[in-house]
Parts: C-alpha cells; sequence; structure tokens
C-alpha cells in the first residue's frame, strides 16, 4: 500500500512537474511569438515607410514627367497660337493696306471728277464773262444814246415851257402851285366820299354781322323763364299743425325766428305757412328746418335748434351742389372751392325776379357762343360771364357795388387778369381793353332784357326807356339821345355850336342828378354825352 501510495505520489509529482513544464514551454513560446510580433511589425513599419517612400517617389516622378509634358504641350500651343497671331496681323495689314489703296483710288478718282468740274466751270465762266463785257459795250452805247436824246428832250421841253409861259403870263413854279391845288382839292374830296362810303359799308355790315351774331347766340342758348319772390310758402299736413308751430305762448314761432333770422306768417290762409325775409338763403334753411319739424311731428326749442342746424348744413351742402353743377354745365375748371360756394349761393340770389345763378350760366353760355363766331378766347369769354355776377352772393354782406365785390373776390382767388377786367368792366364801369369783356357785357345785356328774363312787364320797360330819353331831350343843346342796353346806358348827341366840351362834362353830371331823381332802375345806367363836329358839303 505503502509503495502504491508511493508510486502514486511519484506519479503525481511527474504530472505536476510536466505540467509545470509545459506551462513554461507556453509561457516561452508565447513570449517568442510576441518578440517576433513585434520584429515583424518593426520590419513592416520599415518595410511601410520604404514602400511609401517609393511610391512617393514614383508619384513626384509622375508628376513632374506629366508637369514636363504640359510645359512642352503649353510651349507647343503658345507657338501655335503666336505663329496664328502673327498670320492673323499679317492679314490685317494686308487687308488695311488694300483697303488704303481702294479708299485713295476712290479719292483721285473724285479728285479727277472734281477738276474737271472745274474747269468747265471756268470755261463757261470765261464765257459768260465775254457776254457780259460785250453786253456791257451795248448798255454803254445805249446809254449814251439815251444821254444824247434826254437832252435833246431837255431842250424841247425848254422851248415848250417857254412858250406856254409867254401864251399863259405864268411861270413854271406859278403854273406848278395852281395845278397841285386842285389836284389836292379833288384828291380830298374823293377820299372823304371814300372814307365816308366806305365807314357806312363798314356800318352796315358791322351791324348786321352783330345781329347775326345776337341772334344766333339767342336761339342757341334756351334758358328759363323764372320769377322768384322773397316769399316762400309752406304747405301744412291740416290747420292743427298751425297751433304745434306757435306752441304754448309763442315759444315755439320765437324760437324759429330768432334762429333763423326769418318772419313765420300765420294767418287765415288755410293749410299753409309762409316765410317772409330777404335774405334767401336764411328763407331756404327756415324751409328746410320747418318741413323736416313737420314731418318729425315733435316740435319744441330743442328740436327745432336741432332741425335749424341739419338745414343749415343741408343748404350749404346744396349750395355747394348748386355751384359744382353751374361749373359743369358751363365746362369752365380749375375754380376755387370758395368761388364755386359763392356761385352755389347765387342759386338764392334774384335780381328784378330774374335767378342770378341761371342767369350767369346764360351769359356763360352768350359769351361763348358769340367768341366762338368772331375768334375770341372762348375759355376766357365763358369763365368772365360765368363769374360776372359773383359780387351779388356778398353784396348783402359787403359794402359797395356788386361789380367791385366781384373784382375783389376775383383778385383774391387768383383769377386772371382777363378775367378780373371784364368783371369789373361789364356795367361800363371801367373802359373796355379786352374783346371778351365786350362779349361779357353784351351777354350779360342780352340775358337781362330778353322776354320774361325779369319780372317787369314789356309796357313798363318801355316806359321807362322813354322816360329816360325825356329827360334827357329836356336839357337845351341836345340834339338826340338813345336808350341802349337794356336801359343800361344813354348817349346824348348834343349840338356843338351850343355846347362845348366843358359843358358837356356839366350836362353829363346834371343829367345822372335828375335820372336818380325821378326814375327807378336796376344796378346803374351810364350817361354819355358826345359832342362831334361835321363838315358837310354836296357835289351840285
Amino acid at each position: 500500500m505503502r509503495q502504491y501510495g508511493g508510486e502514486k505520489t511519484g506519479t503525481t509529482r511527474f504530472y505536476f512537474f510536466a505540467v509545470n513544464y509545459s506551462i513554461l514551454e507556453v509561457r516561452t513560446i508565447y513570449y517568442y511569438i510576441a518578440i517576433i510580433a513585434i520584429i515583424t511589425g518593426v520590419i513592416g513599419v520599415f518595410a511601410g515607410y520604404f514602400v511609401r517612400k517609393k511610391m512617393a517617389e514614383a508619384k513626384i516622378k509622375s508628376a513632374e514627367e506629366a508637369a514636363i509634358k504640359i510645359f512642352e504641350e503649353a510651349k507647343r500651343n503658345a507657338e501655335a497660337r503666336k505663329k496664328e497671331a502673327i498670320l492673323e496681323a499679317k492679314d490685317e495689314a494686308f487687308r488695311l493696306r488694300t483697303e488704303t489703296e481702294r479708299e485713295n483710288r476712290e479719292r483721285r478718282n473724285e479728285l479727277q471728277r472734281l477738276e474737271r468740274r472745274i474747269m468747265q466751270k471756268e470755261e463757261m465762266l470765261d464765257k459768260k464773262t465775254e457776254n457780259i463785257e460785250h453786253k456791257e459795250e451795248n448798255l454803254q452805247k445805249a446809254e449814251n444814246e439815251l444821254v444824247s436824246q434826254k437832252k435833246n428832250v431837255a431842250e424841247v421841253l425848254q422851248k415848250q415851257m417857254t412858250e406856254l409861259e409867254k401864251i399863259s403870263n405864268l411861270s413854271f413854279e406859278q403854273a406848278k402851285d395852281i395845278l397841285l391845288a386842285r389836284v389836292e382839292d379833288e384828291i380830298k374830296h374823293e377820299t372823304a366820299m371814300l372814307i365816308k362810303d366806305y365807314e357806312n359799308k363798314a356800318k352796315e355790315e358791322g351791324e348786321k354781322k352783330a345781329r347775326d351774331i345776337i341772334s344766333s347766340a339767342i336761339q342757341r342758348c334756351a334758358a328759363d323763364h323764372v320769377a322768384e319772390t322773397t316769399v316762400s310758402v309752406v304747405t301744412l299736413p291740416n290747420d292743427e299743425m298751425k297751433g304745434r308751430i306757435i306752441g304754448r305762448e309763442g315759444r315755439n314761432i320765437r324760437t324759429l325766428e330768432t334762429l333763423t333770422g326769418i318772419d313765420l306768417i300765420i294767418d287765415d290762409t288755410p293749410e299753409a305757412v309762409i316765410l317772409s325775409g330777404f335774405d334767401p338763403i336764411r328763407r331756404e334753411i327756415a324751409r328746410v328746418a320747418l318741413e323736416k319739424l313737420i314731418l318729425d311731428g315733435r316740435i319744441h326749442p330743442a328740436r327745432i335748434e336741432e332741425m335749424v342746424e341739419k338745414a343749415q348744413k343741408e343748404v350749404e351742402q346744396k349750395i355747394r351742389e348748386e355751384g359744382e353743377q353751374a361749373t359743369f354745365e358751363t365746362a369752365v375748371n380749375g375754380l376755387h372751392p370758395e368761388i364755386i360756394r359763392l356761385l352755389g349761393r347765387l342759386k338764392y340770389r334774384t335780381s328784378y325776379g330774374q335767378n342770378v345763378l341761371k342767369h350767369s350760366i346764360e351769359v356763360s353760355h352768350l359769351a361763348k357762343i358769340m367768341a366762338a363766331e368772331i375768334g375770341a378766347d372762348i375759355a376766357i369769354a365763358k369763365r368772365a360771364g360765368l363769374l360776372h355776377d359773383i359780387g351779388k352772393a356778398i353784396d348783402h354782406e359787403v359794402e359797395g357795388p356788386h361789380v367791385t365785390i366781384g373784382a375783389d373776390i376775383a383778385k383774391k382767388y387768383r383769377e386772371s387778369q382777363d378775367i378780373i377786367h371784364a368783371i369789373a368792366a361789364h356795367h361800363g364801369d371801367e373802359p373796355f381793353q379786352t374783346v371778351e369783356a365786350v362779349l361779357v357785357s353784351a351777354a350779360d345785356a342780352i340775358s337781362a332784357a330778353r322776354p320774361g328774363a325779369r319780372r317787369e312787364t314789356l309796357e313798363n320797360y318801355i316806359k321807362r326807356l322813354e322816360k329816360l330819353e325825356e329827360i334827357a331831350n329836356n336839357f337845351e343843346g341836345v340834339e338826340k339821345s338813345f336808350a341802349i342796353q337794356a336801359g343800361r346806358e344813354i348817349r346824348i348827341i348834343v349840338k356843338p355850336e351850343k355846347i362845348d366840351d366843358a359843358n358837356s362834362a356839366r350836362m353829363a353830371r346834371e343829367i345822372v342828378k335828375r335820372i336818380e331823381e325821378n326814375l327807378e332802375y336796376p344796378g346803374q345806367i351810364k350817361v354819355v354825352v358826345i359832342r362831334e363836329t361835321r363838315a358837310v358839303d354836296y357835289a351840285k
């Protein structure tokens, strides 16, 4: 057992020894393997380095070879382009030389042509010079002959004059003076006859032309016959409304009259209230406000004040619309907004029953038509015709005649000088300086004087004109008088042997005073005293 056990122990030891030896051997193998791996790695690194180096050198060498090839290729291309450029330059030089030679040939040919023409002209000039010299010789001969003939004629005339002086017992100067005096008298007489004849023809043709133009203008401008009053009538739904308008103790009617400045007349007229006042705009405001109150049904002072304020705005808007409509009807553009508003106010302004806005539109149309007929400025004529009575829009607020007020308004809003002058001269207050001003004045007279334009019967109109002429004819020294321009002007012809220039001015002033004392008339009347001297003779 021990032996067996001893053998077992030895075997075990051998086994462990073998195992340890194997482990040692394995470790040694690993060690060598590691060393070999390291050496292999080092060799690989060096080998890779040398390989990369060789490859880099090869790439560098190939790059150098490529660069050399590129350089050589570029050099060959440059040489080729150089040769091409030289060839092109030679071609261009050849072309230029060819063109230059061609131009030189053409210029030489042109110079030769010019030389030939100059030579021809010189030959022609030589021929003309010869002809002129020949003609001069002939003229000199003719002149010498004329001189000799003049001498002969002068001698003959002298002999005749001497014989005539002996026969007439008059010298040459005396006979000349007598003949000239007779010729001068005959020429003066014939000139006076011609002047008179031309004046008569001009007057006849002028009057005929003026009548044609005026009649054509009147026919082409159809206007309404309008008659306005100073009262307005408001219709009521029933008579009970009158009491509501008056209010308790009359407070409603007093409020309305105070706010509008218009008198309300409530009488026995059935279902109507009369508004009376000289300011047409205030009267219109009162009418609109009263109609609104009647329609609303609530009538008390606070409501009246509210309605009057609304009516004022409404009337103001209507005024602007009327002004714009007037400018549209007459095709007058570029007016200042304030002038348009003043035109709208003329809608509620009347002159002897004639609506001033419609009258202004009518004057604009008439002036335009007449301007077109005679070739005057149509734009100025129609613009001045529309604005000629603009002063009447505020003549109850500003002192002075409406002509002066209108001219001031036109100046204020920078109208042209022609428009201002036409406004200022349309009643003859200034001497006319333009044709358009004359046309506006004529159109104003036509519009105001046509039948039905103003609330004045034909009988009263004729009586006023006759009375005007009668006043002028009652003065001593007056030969004739004529009322013209619808009674706005009277022209008085006086006897020159009885009335001198100083007395003419005095007579005009006295006639003006007599007219102001004895006549009622619209606007103003211009008095013109004419004193002239006439020379009359008759051929027998």
